[in-house]
């Protein structure tokens, strides 16, 4: 095979990152664009030594969980940020449920059973989206793995509210970055990169009120912030006088929903390194004297304490690591409530809570990103 080659295959089952995975005379390709079970003609876009990539331009025999995209940008020429606009909503959560499944099977040698729960809305729920500025002074985003540009004048699973029409009206500067902003409120925040004086945003989650500069990570799916602290204070078990450690807290989500739970002789360590996110925390949290904020890496924060109750971590796409898991098991919690975006770097890091002491006893999976192949887990680890 080479770029460019159209080759028949039977698509077998779904990959880690939204590729089904087919063969062609024994050569692995990661095909974008189909559903496993089907007979495509795929097209090569590239390939190594050890596979190829390439995307379904014909479907031969379809699988009958494939529909027509409620979207024009969803097609091999178009967007690439959404992977699974051409699959039944169901069937969406069935294959990202496969894999978690097969990533604690390889990663964790766990066999476990597993739902990806759905979540409302599954359009129209992005609240934050992050755009370039083509030649043309319009708003696009990227193809998938590549920096070609793809302007847009909608897209199926930003906020309404965004409304990206109104803003290709206006005379962007070519090739900078935009961010645009859906409040809770529903405020909009457009935010032009090299442009200061932001304004703050408000934000409001369990009953708590967040000041955040716009360009601040927050939970994107409209119902996440919800979902996931539902999830995490449940799973936290917290206790009056507690000692809490929210690891990689970012502005502090969850710990503006675990505070009341402590209670005033408790106290909550919120430990995090963006610059932003921590002046936003101590903005927050500028009253709340059981508030620790430490702009720190994690690993290296730790070190600094010997003991906590119970311990909350939404570590980034890569996990927390070794070193981070050595760290917080030294701590002796009676709970670790793991928050993640990757089922790989989970699987990976529930084999180093394993070997440090902890077992995973509980494990829920939401839909946070209906159309893409990711989702968010949430953990619970006990000591073994």
């Amino acid at each position: 095979m080479e770029v460019g080659d159209q080759v028949e295959v039977e698509v077998n089952s779904i990959a880690h990152g939204g590729h089904c995975v087919a063969r062609y005379n024994g050569q692995v390709i990661f095909v974008r664009h189909a559903i496993p079970g089907e007979k495509v003609v795929v097209e090569i876009t590239d390939k190594s030594k050890n596979f190829a990539r390439g995307n379904s331009v014909r479907v031969i025999q379809a699988s009958p969980h494939r529909i027509k995209p409620n979207c024009k940008f969803a097609h091999p020429a178009g967007c690439g940020g959404c992977d699974f606009q051409h699959i039944e909503l169901d069937h969406q959560r069935t294959l990202k449920a496969e894999i978690i499944r097969e990533q604690f099977a390889r990663l964790a040698k766990l066999d476990i059973s597993i739902e990806v729960e759905k979540v409302e809305p599954t359009t129209n729920w992005r609240s934050r989206m992050e755009f370039t500025v083509s030649e043309n002074r319009k708003l696009a985003l990227h193809a998938a793995r590549s920096n070609e540009l793809v302007e847009i004048d909608n897209c199926n699973i930003a906020h309404s509210n965004i409304d990206i029409t109104e803003i290709n009206n206006r005379r962007l500067p070519v090739g900078k970055k935009v961010d645009v902003v859906i409040s809770s409120a529903g405020d909009r925040e457009i935010v032009v990169e090299g442009r200061e004086n932001l304004s703050l945003i408000k934000e409001n989650s369990s009953g708590f009120e967040f000041s955040l500069n716009p360009i601040t990570f927050w939970q994107s799916h409209v119902s996440a912030p919800k979902i996931l602290t539902d999830a995490v204070k449940n799973y936290a078990e917290l206790k009056l006088g507690d000692h809490l450690f929210d690891l990689y807290g970012g502005a502090g989500l969850f710990t503006g929903s675990l505070i009341n739970e402590v209670g005033p002789g408790g106290r909550v360590t919120l430990i995090e390194s963006d610059e932003n996110a921590i002046i936003d925390a101590r903005r927050s949290f500028a009253t709340l004297e059981n508030v620790e904020i430490v702009r720190a890496r994690v690993e290296r924060a730790l070190k600094d304490y010997r003991a906590a109750n119970v311990v909350v971590l939404d570590p980034p796409r890569a996990g927390a690591g070794a070193a981070v898991i050595t760290a917080m098991a030294k701590l002796k919690p009676r709970n670790i409530v793991y928050v993640a975006c990757d089922p790989a770097a989970l699987a990976r890091d529930t084999s180093y809570l394993r070997d440090a002491g902890f077992e995973l006893k509980a494990l829920r999976a939401f839909d946070l990103f209906p159309m893409t192949a990711h989702m968010e887990c949430v953990a619970r680890f006990m000591p073994a």
